[in-house]
């Protein structure tokens, strides 16, 4: 999996620019508040159509312009393709992949898959489980469509449903049931999918961490639905406990006028050493937790796919030891890398890497 070159047209402080990458270790350098990060923002958002850190596409426009472009000739799967994106204020975006239109976002799954670490990335750790879902989904919508779709299917019909409840009115309240099966149905198939996906992280991410820490041991526990005792089950094993479920918290729901039931109440517990890392775990811990669990997410892609995603860090190495910047260092030897950093120091000849200077919008290749 190699994104080849990337063209940016209004997107944030790129007016217009194009950057090639090399197969290996991309370093991405300069300032601060030069656009390091939206270059990888950009690749990210080739993977699913969102971005990880905007919450309306709007933000992506530049001030001044109508519209953005992100376009990017990728070898993926053996061939080579390309993904080109639209966005204009005002109007639906528009995805293009390999010259056709597609009709939804899940479509894009596969096509481009990408591990992304980044600051906010430590949230996964300590903060809200909003973070941990949201690893989650980023990973296995780019490794299964049927997921992808199941998601953006629940996400529609939550919205439907909270609105319902919040209105409270009473000649809306029949249409409930249709939507709590609906609701049902994809969160099963949600939750299954989390599920396997879990049991894979933990065993991947304990041995990375275990490595990285000198010795700790990381563990990783899928939490959902009370009345499910085994998610990893088929959907349709699954189904009947989240309607029970649903039934017993309908009441609350209208009282509250509140989504008490399904997949979007699901977390993770996280432990070092027996311990939460959320309640015990020191700033270095966490930081090393994180990064474990998202080179742990790199591997599943490889073994899924048989191709190293691209991995995109995002000021990675910041406030870590030596011993741990070389461990992450040796690490990333394997498939395409975007690393962004203040200064290039001697990170590319550690690593071999293609250096790419960003000034202002602009971009220097070396």
């Amino acid at each position: 999996m190699v994104v080849e070159s990337l063209s940016l047209e209004n997107y944030r402080n790129y007016l217009s620019s194009n950057v090639t990458f090399v197969p290996g270790v991309n370093v991405i350098t300069g300032k601060n508040a030069q656009g390091k990060t939206n270059l990888l923002e950009a690749v990210y958002y080739l993977t699913c159509g969102r971005s990880f850190r905007a919450q309306s596409d709007r933000e992506l426009i530049n001030l001044g312009a109508g519209f953005a472009n992100i376009s990017a000739d990728i070898f993926s799967q053996s061939r080579k393709q390309s993904i080109d994106v639209k966005l204009q204020r005002g109007k639906r975006k528009t995805v293009i992949v390999n010259g056709g239109k597609i009709k939804n976002l899940s479509e894009l799954s596969g096509k481009l898959t990408a591990v992304l670490f980044c600051p906010n990335d430590l949230f996964i750790i300590k903060s809200a489980s909003v973070y941990r879902r949201r690893l989650m989904d980023g990973c296995i919508s780019q490794l299964r469509p049927k997921y992808a779709a199941a998601l953006n299917e629940y996400r529609r019909l939550y919205e439907h449903k909270l609105r319902i409840l919040k209105d409270g009115d009473r000649s809306m309240m029949s249409a409930l049931y249709d939507f709590n099966m609906r609701m049902c149905e994809m969160s099963a198939v949600i939750i299954h999918y989390r599920a396997l996906f879990v049991r894979l992280l933990e065993d991947r991410a304990n041995k990375i961490h275990s490595s990285f820490s000198g010795g700790e041991e990381l563990k990783i526990r899928y939490k959902t639905v009370s009345s499910i005792s085994d998610p990893c089950k088929r959907p349709s094993e699954l189904l009947p406990f989240l309607i029970q479920h649903q039934e017993s918290h309908l009441g609350a729901e209208i009282e509250t006028r509140r989504c008490l039931s399904g997949a979007h109440k699901d977390d993770l517990d996280i432990t070092i050493n027996g311990l939460s890392a959320k309640s015990f775990g020191s700033q270095g811990q966490v930081r090393s937790a994180a990064i474990s669990i998202k080179l742990a997410e790199r591997e599943i892609h490889f073994s899924d796919k048989g191709e190293y995603p691209v991995l995109l860090l995002d000021d990675v190495l910041s406030e870590l030891d030596s011993s741990r910047q070389e461990f992450i260092l040796n690490s990333i030897k394997d498939g395409q890398v975007l690393i962004t950093c203040c200064e290039d120091t001697d990170i590319s000849e550690k690593t071999g890497g293609n250096v790419i200077e960003v000034h202002n919008g602009r971009i220097k290749g070396v």
